[in-house]
């Protein structure tokens, strides 16, 4: 299915797509440009019994309204270097509720919804979109895979284990207004961000 963009900035919203991943390469490449730009991923995957929490990469930040820190005047300032995901868009694999209300793997993101779905596009296109978004795929697991494996081998290291209780009272302590810590996952080791409710725009 072919798409075409009308620039309408609304798959720069958390409203339409809740956050921006990014991989290892991007985070480092928007370090660079704007280390403010950086925040841990939202839905941390694991809270040790201390507290802390660990998520297998960065963010960019939104702003209060939910737009992504780079759009301005509906335009993104970094376009040439935007992340993986953003050049993608909208193919990307991810769990989306269609129009029957069946949450499900959906390949194209946000359909009809904004921007030109439908659109007419020629076989070389369609190949160039599959092997990006594959690159794009194979990364994105691989990113993980690499996360929950370097998170195992810290938990038998440090006698540490994920502890359900304790990842709630420390995301209820997050919306009241506390801090916490979060062990960020990025060029194969971890990064200790201390973040707020205002960090994660729950």
């Amino acid at each position: 299915m072919g798409f075409a963009c009308d620039c309408c900035g609304r798959c720069c919203t958390r409203e339409y797509n809740d956050h921006v991943f990014l991989l290892d390469a991007d985070a480092e490449r928007i370090r660079a440009i704007d280390p403010g730009a950086l925040v841990p991923a939202p839905y941390f995957e694991f809270c040790d019994q201390n507290g802390r929490f660990y998520v297998s990469g960065f963010a960019l930040r939104t702003d209060a309204d939910g737009s992504c820190v780079f759009l301005s005047g509906g335009r993104c300032r970094i376009y040439g270097d935007r992340p993986a995901i953003c050049s993608v868009y909208p193919y990307m694999l991810h769990r989306e509720e269609g129009e029957d209300g069946i949450v499900d793997w959906r390949q194209i993101s946000g359909l009809d919804e904004h921007g030109c779905y439908h659109t007419a596009i020629d076989d070389a296109e369609c190949a160039r979109i599959l092997r990006e978004t594959k690159e794009y795929e194979i990364a994105f697991l691989t990113q993980e895979i690499r996360f929950l494996e370097a998170v195992r081998k810290l938990f038998a290291e440090r006698g540490l284990r994920h502890v359900r209780r304790t990842y709630d009272m420390q995301m209820q302590r997050l919306r009241k207004g506390g801090e916490a810590e979060v062990s960020v996952f990025s060029g194969g080791s971890f990064e200790t961000v201390r973040i707020t409710a205002a960090d994660c725009r729950f």
